[in-house]
């Protein structure tokens, strides 16, 4: 359907952006480096109870809360006396189209048919994709799915073809591209030929959509345990999911909760290279998004990323591939839970370190996704063996990504590794260490990496004396 394709100039995609969303970034740039975060997300005119309502209509959220006692009990074994707490998982795979990202397509459907447009665009090579179809088809819209799919030699991941024909079951057409920096390209493209909504993952109605998780949150564990859990868990990608969480969290009176994020280790492996792309277990939900995301949240696909993690995030941790498959097997076995291998990332990270907790305290694992013929683990890691990757078994839980998954031998022996924040804020200010900053800079970059203005500078000085 596209013609030849075109390359923009950053004021011709924020003319794409205002037309397709009907929002102006440049509204919302403040002097020097900073932007209106929060008039940003509260341009929409939507509150807490209006998307809940919206998606309520959609059938979307209102997902069980469910308390793993089985698998908790098995996390006991391995704990001292008195500890192991209490995990809890939030089934987001009961949304239509099987995934927590139903709520973000929910808040993007409704504003396109209120806007009167014929259709909508999404880039995703995820369930972000299927989600988006599936609402476009209840309310009647035309829908193209921009999907990052394979390789040069066209070679494509079991879980994104499967996602793909999810798509196009709902009725969507699905435009599938190589790995690489085309997939903006050809977004841009198709909303631009099209004149359709920009169903974007990192928009503010799709931070909003997912507000309403940490919220239903509060309330059932207000409702089951008698207050607010003390940890919850986000898988940690593109930050949206932790994002969503942590403000819906905040508007629902869970101040104290610490929100931790959880990724897939991937280190070693580059996202955009076709050499790499399939030597991933993993689609989503692991370092090679979560960290370079977290660090520059404005590498999205929109000029002021809504998701931005580090805000929000307490503390960071990661995990191995092995680990994850492991867990996604348990939950099967033990809770009769057979969930996608994304979603059970958090689940790895929270089996270890409900251990060191006491056995009064609450962690929410947030959230599951639907499983099926290409997203079970079985076929990534058959897929694995298909490219060479060798599978073992063993205590010492140290894989090279792209050469070796590492399967624990007892779940006793995973481990989990925590991210130093400082590091990921280092990373972060780089790009700022040769500007003539203001104290309103200093305030916004604090507010951005949740610290303090000393914090800061003390992190930029450091860059000097390095560089």
């Amino acid at each position: 359907m596209l013609n030849k394709l075109k390359r923009y100039s950053k004021e011709e995609i924020n003319n794409l952006m205002i037309q397709s969303t009907g929002v102006n970034y440049t509204d919302f740039e403040q002097e020097g480096i900073g932007f209106e975060y929060e008039a940003l997300m509260n341009s929409t005119g939507y509150s807490l109870e209006n998307v809940k309502e919206i998606q309520t209509s959609f059938q979307v959220g209102n997902t069980p809360l469910i308390e793993l006692k089985n698998l908790t009990n098995y996390a006991r074994k391995f704990a001292k006396k008195n500890f192991g707490a209490r995990i809890f998982l939030k089934d987001e795979a009961q949304n239509l189209s099987g995934s927590f990202k139903a709520r973000r397509a929910a808040m993007s459907i409704y504003e396109a048919k209120r806007k009167g447009y014929d259709g909508v665009v999404a880039a995703t090579s995820g369930n972000y994709g299927a989600a988006v179809a599936a609402m476009a088809a209840r309310e009647g819209l035309k829908c193209i799915i921009v999907q990052e799919a394979f390789d040069s030699s066209f070679k494509a991941q079991p879980e994104i073809l499967e996602k793909a024909r999810a798509c196009e079951a709902y009725g969507a057409e699905v435009i599938q591209v190589s790995v690489g920096p085309e997939l903006f390209m050809v977004l841009l493209n198709v909303l631009d030929q099209t004149g359709y909504f920009n169903a974007t993952l990192y928009s503010p109605y799709g931070i909003m959509g997912i507000e309403t998780i940490g919220s239903e949150i509060v309330t059932q564990c207000q409702q089951q345990v008698g207050k607010n859990p003390e940890v919850v868990l986000v898988t940690h990608a593109g930050g949206g999911n932790l994002t969503g969480t942590a403000r819906g969290l905040l508007k629902s009176g869970a101040k104290t909760t610490k929100v931790y994020a959880a990724s897939v280790s991937l280190e070693g492996l580059h996202m955009a290279s076709d050499h790499d792309f399939n030597l991933k277990s993993f689609t989503t939900g692991h370092t090679g998004f979560g960290v370079p995301f977290a660090t520059n949240p404005d590498r999205s696909d929109v000029p002021r990323s809504a998701a931005r993690a580090l805000r929000y995030m307490n503390e960071y941790y990661t995990v191995n591939q092995g680990s994850v498959f492991f867990i996604t097997e348990a939950l099967s076995v033990l809770e009769g839970l057979e969930r996608g291998p994304a979603g059970n990332t958090a689940l790895a990270v929270a089996f270890k370190l409900a251990q060191s907790m006491p056995s009064d305290e609450v962690i929410v694992v947030q959230e599951s996704e639907y499983t099926g013929a290409g997203k079970h683990h079985q076929a990534q890691l058959s897929f694995a063996k298909q490219n060479g990757i060798e599978l073992l078994f063993s205590d010492h839980q140290v894989e090279i990504p792209g050469k070796t998954i590492v399967l624990p031998s007892s779940a006793n022996t995973i481990q989990v590794f925590k991210k130093d924040l400082n590091d990921l804020r280092r990373s972060y200010l780089k790009r700022y260490r040769l500007d003539d900053l203001t104290e309103r800079d200093f305030n916004y970059l604090a507010e951005e990496l949740n610290t303090d203005t000393k914090t800061i500078k003390n992190l930029l000085s450091e860059g000097d004396h390095e560089a």
